[in-house]
């Protein structure tokens, strides 16, 4: 399969209303993240969730697992209402969601959306009565519920069946391809049962995630053919550092290249005591990177050679995607259109002035034996240059007078 590369065309898939929120039927593709803190202290969970809606998540999603966590969810959504924190909740259940849901109605409407897991969500006869319990509680509060299917917990009496209906083949497929399949069944299935039970489609999304990057592309590119729902994105279990940022961003990427996708997580492990919203800036430059959506100013700057021994413009070009970052929250009440300022922080003469004439701002730092001085380029053209100790100060100073000249509203 050729990929193709330009503006990209987004998939026709049905739209679904979530709180203030509208996922698919081709609106801007919604990031959103999930709570790592007990949800029955709920002190530490609206406060996780206002950092992340800060950084930008415009979705939340908390785990329900236990009466008290079920409890609290009324009082968390009270509280985040007082902080002016508007962001829908999505209530992440397993195993006991349909007693939590029938028995803590307050939880239930206070959440903007289930999640439910085909493969847990009961086990042998129980497992059709609590998925309709739990179907039934989304109509009654009018909650859409998001199907997710997950790799690691699939649905086993389905799987052992496609296996078994495998092994009777005269060419049988490879086990990978039928657990792929498995998924989609299990998620497709799952969806229809709920339509029958009287739940609207436009309140159902699908996910099918796995931790392999190329079976969750090939999984979604065969779901998103064979159905109009619309689709959660995320590598499950991507993992700590690099290698969950690079391996979300590899399989996400080719997906939304394709057009497949109406809302997208990073699942990233962050390390001990570490920011749990690092995933929802990685999603926000997955997005942005792609040309799909504006989040923030992002900072353009060279990685550094043998003409760049100096580390001013590193510890410049840093101090610059940190300061726009903070003031992103009062940049975006007042100025529209902020989030698409292009910002570079070059090194050196070679590409420095160039690169600095492309962006809106521009600056290029002098690199090892170059004259101390360092040109200032705004629109393209060159308004001045810097010198001295204070570079850093009198160039934030320049990106505040530009924000308020160019984005402020008439």
């Amino acid at each position: 399969m050729s990929l193709k590369f330009g503006p990209i065309k987004r998939r026709n898939s049905v739209g679904v209303k979530i709180g203030s929120v509208v996922v698919g039927d081709c609106n801007p593709i919604v990031v959103q993240s999930m709570t790592n803190t007990d949800t029955a202290d709920a002190d530490a969970t609206a406060k996780q969730v206002q950092q992340l809606a800060t950084a930008g998540s415009e979705l939340v999603r908390i785990t329900v697992n236990t009466e008290n966590a079920a409890a609290k969810v009324p009082t968390i959504r009270e509280k985040l209402d007082a902080a002016g924190c508007l962001v829908p909740l999505i209530g992440d259940f397993h195993y006991n969601g349909h007693k939590l849901l029938a028995d803590y109605p307050e939880c239930a409407q206070a959440l903007s959306k289930y999640r439910i897991n085909p493969g847990n969500v009961g086990f042998g006869r129980k497992k059709d009565t609590q998925f309709a319990t739990m179907i039934e509680k989304a109509i009654e509060y009018d909650k859409p519920v998001r199907i997710g299917v997950n790799w690691g917990s699939l649905d086993q009496v389905l799987l052992t069946k496609m296996m078994d209906d495998n092994a009777k083949l005269a060419e049988p497929l490879e086990t990978d391809a039928v657990m792929r399949e498995a998924l989609i069944m299990s998620a497709l299935k799952s969806a229809e049962r709920a339509e029958e039970l009287g739940l609207p489609r436009d309140h159902i999304l699908l996910s099918c995630k796995v931790s392999g990057v190329q079976k969750l592309i090939t999984v979604y590119r065969d779901l998103a053919v064979r159905c109009d729902y619309a689709l959660h994105l995320g590598l499950t279990e991507a993992g700590m550092g690099s290698k969950g940022i690079v391996a979300s961003t590899a399989a996400m990427s080719v997906l939304l290249q394709a057009g497949i996708g109406d809302t997208i997580r990073v699942s990233l492990t962050p390390e001990p005591g570490g920011n749990r919203s690092n995933e929802v800036i990685v999603a926000q430059e997955i997005l942005q990177t792609l040309g799909l959506r504006s989040f923030t100013p992002l900072v353009t700057a060279c990685p550094g050679c043998g003409r760049t021994t100096s580390t001013v413009f590193q510890e410049l070009a840093a101090s610059i995607q940190v300061y726009v970052r903070r003031q992103m929250p009062l940049w975006r009440e007042k100025y529209q259109g902020v989030e698409e300022m292009d910002l570079a922080v070059m090194g050196c003469v070679v590409n420095g002035p160039g690169e600095s004439k492309h962006a809106d701002i521009g600056i290029s730092l002098p690199g090892t034996g170059e004259v101390p001085v360092a040109p200032v380029f705004i629109d393209g053209k060159k308004v001045m240059t810097l010198r001295g100790d204070n570079i850093a100060r009198q160039f934030r100073d320049i990106v505040d007078k530009y924000v308020e000249g160019r984005y402020a509203q008439k």
